[in-house]
This record gives C-alpha cells, structure tokens and sequence, in this order.
C-alpha cells in the first residue's frame, strides 16, 4: 500500500505538483494528427495535465498549441479564426502565430503595436507530430529528442492508432495495462458454469485439453489454468519489462512481458512473433480522467482492412467509441453490463476486453485510496512501477534528469510472449524473444 502523501503524489499532476513537474520533463501526446485534419481546419479545445490550451493547424500545416486567452482582453482563442498562418481572436482581431507570437494588433496604431508586441506574445508548447499523434513538451528550456517508438517508425499502412476517454486517474488507469496477473479473471469466458479461456466460448467445439493446440489459442487456456503467475521485473534505461510465467504444457512455461516505459507508456502483452504489437500511454487531463492513446503496428507488414475496421469498431486496447473518441459503454451506463451473457458465456458481463479495463479500474474510484490494498505476489509489476514514478518526481525535484526523457533510443523496444522450457532463466527468455536485454534494440 502508499502512504496517503504518496498516494497524492503519484495522481496529482498539475503544474505544480511534484508529478507534474516530472510529467513535464518528457514529451506528452495531445492529439490525434486527424483531429486537426487539414491547414486551417477549425481549432480544437485542449486540456492537458490540468491546464487549458488551443490547439490550432495553421495555413502551412504547423501545429500550435497556446494558452486560450487572448493578451488583449482575455477572450477564448477556441471561438477564432483560423488564417493566414496564425489565429486570429474573435474579439478585437488580435492575431497570434504557432509559436505564441502576437502577429497583428488592429486595434492600436501601429507605433503603439510595434512597443507593445513583445508584450503580447502567449504561452505556446513546443510541438512535433509522430506516428499520427501530436506531441508536446510542456517543460521549461530546452526539449529533449522525442521518444523512439517503433510504432511511429513503421510506414503509416503498417499502423492503426486511436484514443479514448478514461474517467479516473491516469496512475490507476495505467496500472491496469501493466498488471496481466488479472487477464485470468477480468478477461475470462464463462462455459457450464466455469471459467474457460476466450477461444472456447468464442467457439462451440470441446476441449482439446493441449492435444494439437497451437501456443497462439493454448495460451488463452494457459491464462485460464494458471492465475498466480510468477513476477520477475528487468530494468532498463527507459523503463521496467515486467516478466510474468505461468505453466503450460510439457512442463514449458508460457512467458507474458509487458513494457513500462516512463512516464505513462505502456507495450501490451498478448503477442507472439507473428502476431500484430499493441501499446497505450495514458495522459491525464486532470485528476480525475485520462486520454488513452492506443496503438496497434506490425513492423514486417501493412495492417489489413479487416484488422483496422476491426480496431475502429473496438477490439484488443482499442474502445468502441463515439465521435468523440468517447467510449460507448461508459461509467454512466455502467458499462451496458449484460447480466444474461455474464451468466452464460463472460466472466464480467462487459463486451471488449478494453471496456472490461475501464469499467474495473473507474470502478476504483475517480482517484484509487491506495491506503487500503492488500498486496500479493501478482503485485510486483504495480509496484515497481510506482516507486519508479515516484523516483522520478524526486528526480526531477532534486534538478536530476529522470529515468528516460535523455534516452530517446530506449523506447524503441517491443513486448511480448514466448513459450520456454521451465528451466529456462529469465535472462535466456528475455533474449530468446527479443534479442536483447538493454531495451535499446529489438530483433
């Protein structure tokens, strides 16, 4: 369990807040590139670590995004116009440019414009787009180099990348991602009254009991049969690989490894080598909710049709959501929790194993009393990456650089699962599937 002091820093991160400082050290994602889909397309509201802001594409294609209070008078820049590179505010005209600058100053003659510009300048973020996100560093001084994720790498046909709202704090939310030991309860089916991997309620035909079973459907059978798995938790320069065994067939163990990656990035497990990679970062918009940026890539091949309509619809990490990027099945509709299906064929009743995430960690509480858990052996991953974070508030606090935001390399690393011999030590594991242990490079 956290001390309540800790519990309040690990979840607050406003701007100044101890984790908030250190959110504030590493680039931040902010929005889909499509949700400012065209130069001067109209501007987008932005709320972003419990701070507002504009964001705007301008003429040339350049993304700003600025406080929304105009320096004259104080009118919200969301109700101007976007044009002739810049926006321009609805109430006087005053016009700022991507980068905060004021531009124009109709209103005052041009002797006066001229002293009073500097003056007039707003707060604007320093922006990147990568992989069809948005990016911002809401630091101070320099940015560092944007992180290296291998999803924003591949060529554009190799990935599909969504969002979604989460109502609850960023930490509990994440926290979720990066506890599998739960994929043997939240995500199971339900035949006959017992609890059976999804393969064999997606399906009607019996148990085959491992008899020709490929890993890619054993181990939905494997997650079912072995709840308590086995934690080890490596280090690298970016983050945490979080190592979870179970038992499979054959006296072989059935390896499920997840990325944590500073500060809020996760790489889901789930995947064999041919299979598609998933990954999610949560950003909290204050403390209370969370955009989820979802990621889906394959680096050998383009994403079929099928698989992209497939996440559009919610599939994986990937909500059925409205236009909104709003889910469907949401904390005011409980879920649309079926209670029949429930009985009859899922653990929870709740379609979409993302939805299934969401719906148990809202169900925390708008902000998790971690005050009150406790903890077990399936609780190493969630542990060690709360005293992570933490360190890095210390870090940050202490004028050191954290864990990550200088090592833009280290993120280009992959998760992942694999079948080995019980004997096998982790560390032959680890580089069995990925060819490395130092998360720098992945094969």
């Amino acid at each position: 369990m956290l001390s309540s002091e800790d519990n309040a820093r690990l979840t607050q991160t406003g701007p100044d807040t101890p984790m908030g400082i250190a959110f504030r050290a590493y680039w931040m994602p902010t929005l889909l590139s499509s949700e400012l889909p065209a130069p001067d397309c109209p501007p987008k509201r932005l709320r972003l670590l419990g701070e507002d802001f504009v964001a705007f594409r301008d003429t040339r294609g350049r993304v700003g995004i600025v406080e929304p209070a105009c320096s004259h008078r104080g009118a919200n820049l969301f109700f101007g116009r976007v044009e002739d590179c810049g926006i321009r505010c609805a109430y006087h005209g005053w016009k700022f440019d991507h980068a905060g600058n004021c531009l124009e100053m109709p209103t005052l003659t041009p002797e006066a414009a001229e002293r009073i510009r500097p003056r007039a300048a707003i707060r604007a973020l320093e922006t990147r787009e990568s992989g069809d996100v948005i990016w911002a560093y809401m630091g101070d001084g320099p940015a560092p180099e944007l992180p290296r994720f291998e999803f924003a790498e591949v060529p554009p046909e190799h990935r599909f990348v969504s969002k979604k709202l989460q109502q609850c704090n960023w930490a509990q939310a994440c926290e979720g991602g990066l506890d599998t030991a739960h994929f043997s309860y939240l995500h199971a089916g339900i035949r006959d009254g017992e609890k059976v991997g999804l393969h064999e309620v997606s399906s009607r035909s019996s148990r085959r009991g491992g008899e020709n079973e490929p890993p890619s459907m054993a181990r939905f059978r494997w997650l079912i049969e072995d709840g308590r798995p086995q934690f080890t938790v490596l280090e690298h320069d970016a983050g945490l690989l979080l190592c979870a065994a179970r038992q499979a067939d054959d006296d072989q163990l059935y390896w499920r490894m997840t990325q944590f990656l500073m500060p809020n990035h996760s790489l889901a497990p789930g995947n064999f080598l041919e299979d598609n990679n998933l990954g999610n970062t949560w950003v909290p918009i204050d403390d209370v909710s969370c955009w989820i940026f979802c990621y889906c890539w394959n680096p050998d091949r383009p994403l079929t049709e099928k698989e992209t309509e497939r996440m559009r619809r919610g599939w994986g990490v990937f909500s059925e959501v409205d236009a909104d990027y709003v889910p469907v099945r949401r904390r005011e509709n409980d879920y649309l929790i079926d209670r029949a299906w429930q009985r009859e064929s899922s653990f929870t009743g709740i379609r979409g194993i993302s939805e299934q995430d969401q719906a148990i960690a809202d169900s925390q509480g708008l902000i998790a009393d971690r005050t009150r858990e406790l903890l077990g052996q399936t609780d190493l991953g969630v542990v060690r990456f709360r005293n992570m974070i933490l360190a890095a508030a210390s870090d940050v606090a202490a004028g050191r650089t954290p864990k990550g935001a200088d090592r833009p390399d280290a993120y280009r690393v992959r998760s992942g699962d694999i079948v080995a011999p019980a004997d096998a030590g982790v560390t032959d594991v680890v580089r069995s599937r990925f060819g490395t242990m130092s998360g720098v490079a992945v094969t």
